[in-house]
């Protein structure tokens, strides 16, 4: 067969699918995703036996992102650190003094979420090691531990002007699009209805405590003793059982600072690097893997300097720390190796060149243009598991539709429906690196998170596509915010009482 009959067609839609399909069918994602990428080095190479089986490998090794791997090899080792030197038990019993009840729990774990905003992979595994032991002893589920830490990553990140985000959406907008990347980004803020409406659910029902769908079996079983539901096996070996009597807050506390100065630090310098002239240009320019991967080193030779003098940890410990923390992150890191191939193979057959065809040819009628994107960006999302891919083919799509001037609104709010619905996509999907991530920090099983988050994520897509007609129509963001805001709170207060009566 000839290769280029599959590619630029439908058919680049059937790895994606299929993996996402199987990883629901089977509960098990390693062959789910093998099988996808398979699927589609076959598509790509017509289904000629030796082709498919080095386009394959050859996929699998262009697809790899060395930098998200070594970050995440020394985040696992800083993570075995902190838990090594009983710096996070310290923080747990410091904690315990602090919190005095599942909600504050909860709070304390979504306000510590919004703080580290710089960038969404260090959110998750920071925010769920720093409070994974808190929330355990407050029989918080570790699918409630990880949607929590998933909706306060990526819906931070794509609304905090001085993120890694930011500087990547800065990077996708056109020069002729009549107004500066950066400028467009911070128009586009108010108008992120799934990243606003998502922090507000979470704060919504943790403050009125309650929880519906799957999410409801998960925490009905953690009040019973049983944090995990199933798949409790997968961390059996991450031993947490030996405490460092020695240990303190400051063994928690001025490493996870260090880091975050260090990764803001050397965002600005990369940044100044490449001729950037001021902080905010900077950001916009910054090398931001590069930049994690050196506050990641810098910290864990600050952790080195904290740590053996006051012989919290012996040296050989210390270096142990780096094997344990890269077994620690075996199943994250397969899992986004995988889930970089599959994004490969989904470039290789033009995936988003499809879909761009046909939100291109269809999104005709102008106030339907924000919902159309919104949609196309979820499903684009979702498919290939990357936000920053679906930005890269789409948002160019949605400037080129408006000119400056009278259309500058429109254009914001259609990048503004992009942004939302690359981040909602993302959100969802099982081969999403950030909600691998999400699943690795709070050491949930994989499935049970996504199957739980996918639920809750639905109420919010389900109240922004409303919220994009209207914007469509409208044009005033406190207008479109305040009248989403107030959808959502009367869905949630709907299916709370719908709950209530179940019980």
């Amino acid at each position: 067969m000839d290769s280029s009959m599959f590619i630029g067609t439908w058919w680049a839609l059937i790895p994606p699918l299929l993996a996402i399909i199987l990883a629901f069918v089977t509960k098990e994602v390693y062959s789910s995703l093998f099988l996808g990428v398979a699927v589609g080095a076959m598509l790509y190479s017509g289904f000629h036996p030796w082709e498919s089986f080095v386009n394959f490998f050859e996929i699998m090794k262009n697809s790899m992102n060395l930098n998200i791997l070594i970050f995440d090899v020394l985040l696992g080792m800083i993570i075995v650190l902190m838990a090594k030197t009983g710096g996070s038990a310290a923080y747990g019993k410091w904690a315990g003094t602090k919190i005095k009840s599942k909600k504050s729990a909860l709070l304390a774990t979504t306000g510590l979420g919004i703080l580290i905003f710089v960038d969404d992979y260090f959110n998750c595994l920071t925010v769920g090691s720093v409070m994974r032991p808190v929330t355990d002893r407050y029989k918080v589920s570790r699918a409630k531990l990880a949607y929590i830490i998933d909706s306060t990553a990526a819906p931070v990140c794509i609304i905090a002007p001085i993120s890694s985000w930011a500087a990547a959406v800065n990077s996708y907008v056109p020069e002729d699009a009549g107004i500066t990347g950066f400028q467009l980004f911070l128009r586009t803020i108010p108008y992120n209805l799934y990243a606003i409406l998502t922090l507000f659910m979470v704060i919504f029902i943790t403050v009125m405590a309650f929880d519906f769908g799957l999410m409801k079996k998960h925490e009905d079983n953690a009040a019973k003793g049983d944090l995990f539901t199933s798949g409790a096996e997968e961390f059996e070996q991450i031993s947490e059982d030996e405490v460092n009597p020695n240990g303190k807050v400051i063994d928690l506390v001025l490493p996870v600072a260090v880091l975050i100065v260090s990764a803001i630090g050397a965002m600005v310098y990369t940044g100044y690097l490449g001729g950037a002239t001021d902080v905010i240009t900077a950001f916009s320019g910054c090398d931001a893997e590069t930049s994690l991967i050196f506050a990641t080193m810098i910290t864990i030779f600050f952790m080195l300097i904290l740590y053996l003098p006051r012989k919290v940890v012996t040296f050989k410990g210390f270096m142990d720390s780096l094997a344990e923390g890269f077994k620690l992150m075996v199943p994250a890191v397969t899992i986004l190796i995988f889930a970089w191939s599959l994004k490969g193979v989904g470039d290789a057959l033009c995936l988003a060149d499809f879909v761009g065809h046909i939100v291109g040819d269809n999104a005709s009628a102008s106030i339907f243009i924000p919902v159309v994107m919104f949609a196309a960006a979820v499903f684009l999302s979702f498919s290939t598991g990357t936000s920053w891919g679906t930005f890269a083919i789409l948002v160019p799509i949605a400037t080129a539709m408006f000119s400056g001037g009278a259309e500058l609104e429109m254009m914001v709010i259609s990048v503004s429906a992009v942004l939302a619905g690359a981040v909602c996509g993302d959100h969802i999907s099982p081969i999403s690196d950030t909600t691998v991530m999400s699943s690795a920090g709070a050491q949930s099983n994989h499935i049970n998170h996504v199957s739980t988050q996918m639920q809750y994520a639905a109420v919010v897509a389900a109240v922004c596509l409303v919220g994009y007609v209207i914007a469509g129509i409208v044009h005033v963001w406190w207008i479109v915010l305040g009248i989403s805001l107030i959808l959502l709170v009367g869905v949630l207060t709907v299916i709370r009482k719908v709950t209530k009566q179940e019980r």
